[in-house]
């Protein structure tokens, strides 16, 4: 089996988990390539089998079977950059901090890298988000998993998002910015925006203002088979764009739109995860903090 292997920095708990992991997938006769930095970063924590190689961005991963993205929900979104259009399926693994897409946890590796031999798993299907500027921005990395965002500067006044969908003019926003967020990214930047949480398998999209100047406007669902286009004002030259992580200064000038990728991210999940639960322990639903032993209501 081929396997590719992403992930950042880690605490020095995890690093028996880490070298456990690696002894395991050479145990099993696995050929694994790990992203360059990450191999780096290895070399002085934990033994490396001398058989595992190493890639970089812009390698390609075409032939490798999965990806473990080691880290939290950061490094998975980095990852979804990697893997792209080959649709390669990734396992996170979470050693971050919060964890909502990398959802196994260290005393589960053992389980899920048996499951992946074994087959024990289902394949999750997540839409992307795609931006397309001109003049030309992201390059080839033009998708994300969770969010695009349109942010004023750090020090600039609010900006006006003009909006509108499939070219019908929908409202022009004065805010701090505007965050059009995936279902997946319905719990994240959205959600501190006031938008709701979606199910991954809607087919929608969320247009949610940052700091809206009229606490009328609220977050709105569309269907993300919409193309959704905008024009920004701003007292500045310049404001903010962001896919998920990545973000850079860019001109007033821009044209900007956003739709569904044509190609989506696809997270392995073990039988004993899924959405619902995910949502209950990270936001501690049904938790009565009344009740000393903390019991759900």
């Amino acid at each position: 089996m081929k396997i590719a292997i992403l992930g950042k920095p880690f605490d020095d708990a995890a690093v028996p988990f880490m070298q456990a992991l690696l002894d395991d997938l050479a145990a099993r006769r696995a050929e694994v390539r790990i992203g360059e930095s990450f191999r780096t970063y290895l070399t002085n924590r934990v033994n490396l089998p001398a058989q595992f190689t190493e890639f970089r961005r812009g390698d390609s991963l075409r032939g490798v079977q999965f990806v473990l993205s080691i880290g939290g929900d950061g490094t998975l979104l980095d990852t979804v950059t990697y893997v792209g259009s080959l649709q390669i399926p990734i396992l996170g693994i979470h050693v971050g901090r919060l964890g909502f897409l990398a959802t196994i946890t260290p005393d589960r590796v053992a389980q899920a890298i048996d499951a992946l031999f074994k087959g024990h798993f289902t394949i999750e299907e997540r839409s992307l988000i795609r931006v397309d500027t001109d003049p030309d921005v992201f390059g080839s990395l033009n998708f994300a998993l969770n969010e695009f965002s349109i942010l004023k500067r750090d020090t600039s006044s609010m900006i006006v998002v003009h909006t509108y969908i499939d070219g019908e003019y929908l409202n022009s926003y004065w805010a701090d910015g505007l965050v059009v967020a995936t279902p997946t990214g319905s719990t994240g930047y959205s959600l501190s925006c006031g938008g709701p949480v979606m199910l991954p398998q809607t087919n929608n999209f969320i247009i949610a203002p940052v700091c809206p100047h009229n606490l009328n406007v609220r977050p709105l669902v569309v269907s993300d088979q919409s193309v959704i286009s905008f024009e920004v004002e701003s007292r500045t030259t310049n404001y903010m764009l962001a896919l998920d992580s990545r973000s850079l200064p860019i001109e007033t000038t821009v044209q900007i739109a956003v739709r569904r990728e044509n190609f989506n991210a696809r997270l392995v999940k073990l039988n004993h995860v899924n959405f619902l639960s995910t949502l209950r322990s990270k936001l501690n639903w049904g938790l009565d903090r009344r009740n000393p032993a903390g019991m759900q209501a």
